[in-house]
């Protein structure tokens, strides 16, 4: 059995920057079992499996040691494939997530998609000893979304000099961990660490962007937001915040065209 496969570089307008992402695009789904068998043998953030459904493609992502329930990067690269290389006759396509329901893509202007995603269900939670020792400072805020946790500090230097103890950030109960500051070139600036799901520091995190988007929009009084993703890597993002939803911008390129020999 041979399966096509595609590595893109997402929420990145050239190669070696953003977040990869591997994106295979199917007839029928595999057993659950061999999807992860090969996100962790592609050993990137996520792999997106997708498989057309009449008018919807439904969509699963994997990191290299678990499914989860929302990915946003993948699900962009995932548009990218499409757009380019099944599909040449639409502007949007309606992706299906069985965790997190109704997604879709839209192609913009001047090469960004646009995603609009659920936004995170945010709630205000006292400071948290063992995510303030693995992190190394305390926060000014701390927040619990529905999988990852959300902490504020004080400027873009901090976030950027967190070094955080991964042995100690990877007994918290949580998808991952998001730091953020209001940034110096742009609206807000983040990191995100995820030692539970398999990733140390993953590049850039659309998904994170459901859960500061809304906190970002509060705070600064204002809809449409600049953002930056403060990886080795980095990224930037377009996010606009629409209440229940959020909309989520980025460019993408791809890097690999191949084949899976299974």
């Amino acid at each position: 059995m041979k399966l096509k496969i595609f590595q893109i570089d997402a929420f990145a307008d050239k190669v070696f920057s953003g977040n990869p992402a591997a994106v295979c695009i199917m007839d029928s789904w595999l057993d659950t079992s061999l999807m992860q068998q090969i996100a962790a043998e592609n050993n990137l953030a996520e792999t997106a499996f997708v498989v057309k459904d009449r008018s919807q493609y439904h969509i699963r992502w994997f990191t290299p040691e678990i499914e989860v329930d929302l990915c946003g990067h993948a699900t962009l690269a995932s548009a990218f494939v499409l757009f380019n290389h099944y599909i040449t006759d639409t502007e949007t396509i309606d992706f299906y997530s069985p965790r997190s329901g109704p997604l879709t893509v839209e192609k913009g202007v001047d090469g960004y998609y646009v995603m609009d995603f659920p936004v995170d269900d945010l709630q205000n939670v006292e400071s948290m000893s063992e995510l303030n020792d693995a992190l190394g400072k305390k926060p000014e805020q701390t927040f619990k979304g529905k999988t990852d946790y959300l902490l504020i500090y004080d400027s873009q230097k901090t976030i950027e000099e967190i070094t955080p103890n991964f042995f100690l950030l990877d007994k918290v109960d949580a998808r991952g961990v998001i730091v953020s500051a209001r940034g110096e070139d742009v609206d807000f600036v983040s990191r995100f660490f995820a030692p539970q799901s398999g990733i140390m520091e993953d590049p850039v995190t659309g998904s994170a962007h459901t859960t500061l988007t809304p906190y970002w929009s509060k705070v600064l009084d204002k809809n449409k937001l600049s953002a930056k993703q403060l990886s080795q890597r980095g990224g930037n993002l377009v996010c606009e915040n629409l209440g229940k939803r959020v909309k989520i911008s980025g460019k993408a390129v791809s890097y690999l065209e191949g084949e899976i020999k299974l």
